[in-house]
């Protein structure tokens, strides 16, 4: 039998459909075939608990909320369906309350008891209610809202007594006098600053003048023996110099410096032999020549001795061609 394109789109779409509704209860904690382990819970007041929101014993997260359900049309029993992770034993007196949370989600706290007797699947559990932190803060503010009313009321009866006994007149005077009393505080406030500043001034610096008085002298009588003997130091020094014949000594100084002036001069001109030596610059290339010269005989009569003496009785005059410059182990050894 053929199928029509029309059944397999609506087919297709019935699955589709289905397929949407149970991915949409998982993903809210809820599956098809209700298994695992639940537990419930009575609350007259959800405090917005929802699916999926958490379960906590201890502070770790045991479970979720699965279902919630309305008892009756009047909402004053609500029953919470618990979906737990795994099989815990808790016990049969054990609490559970729903707190808030002003930053997110509600959830469900469940305090363990101490039976030793434990719930099974598909039990209920005790409920209690959680004054949650506004309740809190509410309960501890309280005593103190009453403490203060009490306060003000007090205070009202004192000012309308005081109200009572003074008259206008009175209670500008009182004013004016207050406010003298304030200026005159603030004066002596000021002037006590004043003088405290000045006294710990004076004190200070009075204290460190005398501190070092007492050094110097402690360093003095510790150094007596030590100046005495420079004091008698300076006083032979000065002996040997009034003996001393200061004006001779600088005399012959400037005789020295006078002939020492002298000589340079004559070193620095062309007069005499050293001027002449250092300044004339003919006379030093002739020198140099001079003792190029030399060097270069010398080098030749030890390269070349034949050529000067002749004391060989089978040799031969020496014709080599004599040296033109000095050798250089000459050069190297001057």
């Amino acid at each position: 039998m053929k199928i029509s394109n029309e059944t397999k789109v609506g087919a297709l779409t019935a699955i589709a459909i289905t397929l949407m509704i149970l991915g949409f209860n998982f993903l809210k904690g809820k599956t098809l075939f209700k298994t695992g382990n639940y537990l419930h819970a009575k609350y007259e007041n959800t405090k917005g608990i929802m699916v999926s929101n958490p379960v906590y014993i201890n502070g770790f997260q045991v479970g979720a909320v699965d279902d919630i359900e309305n008892l009756d049309e009047n909402l004053s029993s609500i029953v919470v369906t618990i979906k737990l992770k795994s099989s815990y034993n808790i016990p049969v007196n054990s609490v559970a309350t729903i707190k808030e949370n002003p930053l997110g989600p509600a959830s469900i706290t469940i305090a363990l008891g101490d039976s030793k007797q434990y719930l099974h699947v598909g039990d209920t559990l005790v409920t209690g209610n959680a004054d949650g932190l506004m309740g809190n803060l509410m309960k501890q503010l309280g005593p103190v809202g009453d403490q203060l009313k009490t306060t003000v009321h007090s205070l009202d009866s004192v000012l309308k007594n005081i109200n009572t006994i003074f008259d206008p007149t009175t209670k500008n005077n009182l004013q004016q006098v207050i406010a003298n009393i304030n200026k005159t505080t603030a004066s002596l406030a000021v002037s006590s600053a004043s003088l405290q500043a000045m006294l710990n001034q004076q004190t200070g610096t009075i204290a460190q003048s005398m501190s070092n008085v007492a050094s110097f002298t402690k360093n003095l009588a510790d150094n007596n023996d030590k100046v005495t003997k420079m004091l008698g130091n300076v006083e032979k020094t000065t002996d040997n110099l009034a003996k001393a014949d200061l004006a001779g000594t600088i005399d012959k100084l400037r005789t020295t410096v006078t002939s020492l002036n002298t000589v340079l001069q004559k070193m620095n001109s062309t007069e005499g032999s050293m001027g002449k030596l250092m300044n004339d610059k003919a006379l030093y290339d002739n020198l140099t020549n001079t003792v190029r010269s030399a060097n270069i005989l010398l080098d030749d009569l030890r390269v070349h001795p034949k050529r000067y003496i002749n004391v060989s009785v089978f040799g031969r005059k020496d014709k080599s061609i004599p040296l033109t410059a000095p050798l250089n182990d000459t050069l190297q050894k001057k």
